[in-house]
């Protein structure tokens, strides 16, 4: 993807998301350099939220203007170590990401009002009724993509459909232990997999990889994403030889 692509994929995409979720935010600005962590060596920074907020005695979007970045450079780098690279799905994701940021910024870090919205779908979801499938991520933040609801605990997992095609099991890691459970036969958009022997109330969610294109597709489809839910029986993962031979 050239960079004038880049630049035209990025805006299309910026001005597709609800205004609701644009309020503040100035506009997305594309860079053709590539842009490394300031802490990370040899780590990419593929985009940043630059916030300003302005002096006054309530935060919202007429105090708090934002400008979100993406670094055509650090793209073009993950590209080159990968022949698979997903160019629109990773500026999707990077694109929401950073927009995350700044609905943050306008909240305070409201961390209570967003569990409270991830319990209350949470319990919607219990019920049978209609619910919010990211709500989770509303929930704390306990590791890169992890995270409570409570005593529940989400590990997110994204995958494109090869990737999914290609696993036998599935592995995850909690409190430094692996485990690992079959794959289920169908992936979904979201895929809830309530895992039994893991403590404490452990959930995988699989995520199928998609291009903004298809997000949005999705979100205006009048029956919404594919969201599935199974179980599955976890056996422990052996991190070394003395465990093996416990």
């Amino acid at each position: 993807m050239t960079f004038d692509e880049f630049s035209r994929v990025a805006h299309e995409a910026f001005q597709s998301i609800p205004e609701a979720y644009r309020r503040g935010v100035e506009g997305v600005t594309t860079v053709e350099a590539v842009e490394t962590h300031p802490e990370l060596p040899g780590v990419v920074t593929l985009g940043e939220c630059l916030t300003q907020s302005f002096d006054s005695a309530w935060q919202g979007p007429e105090t708090t203007r934002s400008r979100v970045v993406l670094y055509y450079g650090s793209f073009r780098k993950m590209a080159e170590d990968d022949p698979d690279f997903d160019w629109e799905g990773e500026l999707w994701e990077t694109l929401t990401h950073e927009l995350q940021h700044h609905l943050e910024s306008l909240a305070d870090e409201d961390a209570l009002g967003a569990m409270d919205y991830a319990v209350d779908e949470s319990f919607k979801r219990e019920r049978g009724e209609p619910f919010d499938p990211w709500y989770f991520q509303s929930g704390e933040s306990v590791g890169e993509g992890v995270y409570r609801v409570e005593d529940e605990v989400y590990i997110e997992r994204v995958l494109t459909a090869k990737e999914f095609e290609r696993l036998e099991e599935i592995e995850f890691t909690w409190e430094d232990q692996s485990y690992r459970i079959p794959r289920p036969r169908e992936l979904g958009d979201i895929h809830f997999i309530v895992v039994d022997g893991a403590d404490p109330y452990v959930q995988v969610v699989l995520v199928r990889r998609m291009s903004w294109r298809q997000r949005l597709r999705g979100a205006l489809r009048s029956e919404g994403h594919t969201v599935l839910e199974s179980g599955a029986e976890a056996r422990r993962v052996a991190r070394n030889s003395d465990e093996m031979g416990r």
